[in-house]
């Protein structure tokens, strides 16, 4: 069986999605040692993209593969009809997940499916909170900037962004060995009481990408940079060309696509 799952997460306490050998505090770490102690086997998942530590998720994508027999018993155990498994599974599973991850669904899916080899996009949101009292209670997953912030100039930035591009100048990986070609389909760029969204729509972003383009676009806001430059930045090809990395917090991976 390959069972697809689509989970949202808190990350502000993890170190990023992706397991890692020196640390337990990942979301993919949580989720396998969860569902291998489920099934009585080691589990390993696949997901869609690989967030950062403290960036979280409403729609991140994982799958993993596991024997129809192993599935069946775990249903057994729980006393309850084969019908409702895959219930029965994403209600276990939550049950047993911290607080800040929940699996929002579950779907058997076709063997080849992949969460990450088969993604045709993704869509991510940036938020700021630009309003002249810090909002309370959103503080864990907003970056706060204080100031005037001219959404006019960075809309005209962002359109230099969209496009098929060699995005190299907004990638903090020096030993990329990829193509560093990505296609940014869309960025709208809105404003609500003082909470301002940036939302990417691409093929898919390099490593610390979108904090990197958020950075630079609060840069060319505050007159640090204009707008027209940034084409010059991504034809430079070069890291040090763009602006710093926007805070881990603002970011959130909303969706992926097939």
């Amino acid at each position: 069986m390959n069972i697809k799952m689509i989970i949202s997460y808190d990350g502000t306490r993890y170190n990023g999605w992706q397991k890692q050998g020196n640390t337990l505090n990942t979301i993919q770490g949580k989720i396998e040692s969860t569902l291998s102690k489920m099934f009585k086997i080691d589990i390993e998942i696949s997901g869609a993209g690989r967030t950062d530590a403290g960036v979280h998720a409403r729609g991140q994508v994982a799958n993993f593969h596991v024997d129809r027999d192993v599935f069946e018993r775990f249903v057994e155990r729980t006393g309850r009809d084969l019908l409702d498994g895959m219930e029965i599974f994403k209600k276990y599973l939550n049950d047993h997940l911290p607080d800040d991850i929940k699996i929002l669904s579950v779907a058997m899916v076709n063997p080849r499916f992949h969460a990450r080899l088969n993604a045709k996009g993704k869509h991510y949101a940036y938020y700021i909170d630009n309003s002249s009292v810090p909002r309370v209670f959103d503080r864990k997953y907003v970056n706060r900037i204080e100031g005037r912030i001219d959404l006019e100039k960075m809309r005209s930035a962002a359109d230099y962004m969209i496009g098929t591009h060699d995005f190299k100048s907004f990638c903090t990986n020096k030993k990329m060995k990829k193509s560093t070609v990505r296609t940014v389909n869309k960025i709208e760029i809105s404003s609500n009481n003082g909470l301002i969204r940036i939302d990417y729509y691409g093929d898919g972003f390099l490593y610390n990408m979108i904090r990197i383009m958020t950075g630079t676009l609060v840069d060319v806001s505050k007159g640090r940079i204009n707008p027209d430059d940034v084409k010059n930045i991504i034809e430079a090809k070069d890291r040090t060309k763009a602006s710093q990395l926007a805070r881990a917090k603002g970011l959130f991976l909303e969706e992926v696509y097939y």
